[in-house]
C-alpha cells in the first residue's frame, strides 16, 4: 500500500484526493520505518489528524468505520510500545497458515498438526544428519569407481559425437552386456 498505491492512483483521482491519499501512504511508510525520530512523532500525530479530516471531506460517511479511526492511535502505540515492525503479526499469521496445512483429520486438528509437525522435524533432522555422515560402500574416489565409471557409455558417446541422447542410450543398452562380460572375465 505504501509504495504501489500512489503510482496506481496517479491519473485516476482528482488532484486533491490523490494528494491526501499519497500523504496517507507517506504516513504509513514513516510509521513502519525501522528507525523513527521520537521528536517527529508529534508531527506525525498532527499530520494523521489532518489527513483523516481531509478524507472525511472527500469520502462519504459509510467509508469511515472503526478501522479508519484506529489509524489515529498508531503514533501513540509507537510512542508507548516501540517500533511497528517489531510487533507485526504477519510472521505469526504466515506460520499459522503452514500449521493449518498440516491438518488432515478435521475432528482432531491439534493432534493432526502435532503429528505432521513432528514428522517434518524428524525428516529435517535425519536429512541434516545424513548429509554429514560418511557413506557405506565404495568411496567415490576409489580405484573401483575409476575402473567401472561407465566406460561403455563414454565410449559410445566418444565414437558417435553427433548422435542424439536417445540414440546414445539405446546403443549403450544394446552394447552394455557384452562389454560388462568382457570386463568381468578379463580379470
Amino acid at each position: 500500500m505504501q509504495q504501489l498505491l500512489p503510482i496506481a492512483i496517479c491519473g485516476i483521482l482528482p488532484k486533491n484526493v490523490r494528494h491526501t491519499i499519497i500523504r496517507l501512504c507517506s504516513f504509513f511508510s514513516s510509521i513502519c520505518c525501522k528507525v523513527i525520530d521520537p521528536s517527529k512523532l508529534y508531527e506525525l500525530q498532527n499530520e494523521i489528524v489532518v489527513i483523516l479530516y481531509e478524507l472525511e471531506i472527500f469520502f462519504p460517511p459509510s467509508f469511515f468505520d472503526i478501522m479508519v479511526h484506529l489509524v489515529v492511535h498508531l503514533v501513540r502505540n509507537v510512542r508507548f510500545c516501540g517500533l511497528v515492525y517489531l510487533r507485526w503479526m504477519y510472521l505469526v499469521e504466515r506460520y499459522m497458515k503452514i500449521l493449518k496445512g498440516y491438518v488432515k483429520n478435521h475432528y482432531r486438528p491439534e493432534a493432526s498438526m502435532i503429528e505432521r509437525y513432528i514428522a517434518k522435524e524428524s525428516i529435517e533432522f535425519c536429512l541434516e544428519y545424513m548429509s554429514k555422515a560418511n557413506p557405506i560402500g565404495l568411496p567415490a574416489n576409489s580405484w573401483h569407481h575409476k575402473r567401472f565409471a561407465s566406460k561403455c557409455l563414454c565410449g559410445v558417446k566418444e565414437n558417435n559425437p553427433r548422435q542424439v541422447e536417445k540414440w546414445v542410450l539405446m546403443e549403450h543398452n544394446r552394447t552394455f552386456m557384452p562389454w560388462f562380460k568382457d570386463e568381468v572375465f578379463k580379470d
